[in-house]
């Protein structure tokens, strides 16, 4: 999926509106006006972060909605409903900048070899227990093959060498990850 730049600004500002509208209990706004690739089934998460950190992350991998409607969902969970955090507040909402990926589908792989470490997400499989972790986080950790997949292990709630098991299942997926240039 190739993005235009006003694609990415119009997902940006869908995120944004969602979160606002959503953190400050308003009626979300009626859905934006789009056309072409927005209009087309794909996985993606929003991350949130205030002063840098971690504020949120929602996604999903699978298409199961148009890609505007999906940017608009997972914003707002990732505002309100990321376990790990508290709901954003209204007074912080001026300090947390949103970021998009959008997915490639899953590819399943046979041999790590074919994970590009600063290129591709991971997603680790094993029964009822999956865990996913974006292309980006490995970068920022500076983690190499193995430390990638024994993470991705270890948020699949997992053994951490798992992915070693022939039973367990690894995916990889690129995506085009953008954010807002500044705090609003």
């Amino acid at each position: 999926m190739q993005l235009t730049d006003e694609d990415k600004r119009t997902l940006l500002r869908i995120a944004r509106t969602s979160i606002n509208s959503a953190v400050r209990g308003r009626r979300l706004p009626q859905r934006d006006e789009v056309s072409g690739i927005l209009l087309e089934p794909c996985g993606a998460f929003v991350t949130l972060h205030k002063h840098g950190e971690l504020r949120g992350c929602i996604g999903y991998t699978e298409p199961h909605t148009p890609l505007a409607e999906t940017i608009r969902d997972v914003a707002i969970k990732a505002a309100l409903e990321d376990p790990r955090f508290a709901a954003v507040s209204e007074d912080e909402l001026d300090s947390v900048v949103v970021e998009v990926s959008v997915l490639s589908p899953l590819r399943k792989i046979s041999r790590i070899e074919e994970i590009e470490v600063g290129t591709h997400g991971l997603v680790v499989e094993r029964g009822y227990c999956r865990g996913l972790l974006l292309p980006q986080v490995a970068s920022e950790y500076h983690w190499d093959r193995e430390e990638f997949l024994k993470n991705t292990s270890r948020k699949a709630g997992l053994p951490i060498d798992i992915w070693k098991d022939p039973e367990t299942n690894v995916y990889i997926f690129t995506a085009e990850i953008f954010q807002e240039e500044a705090v609003h």
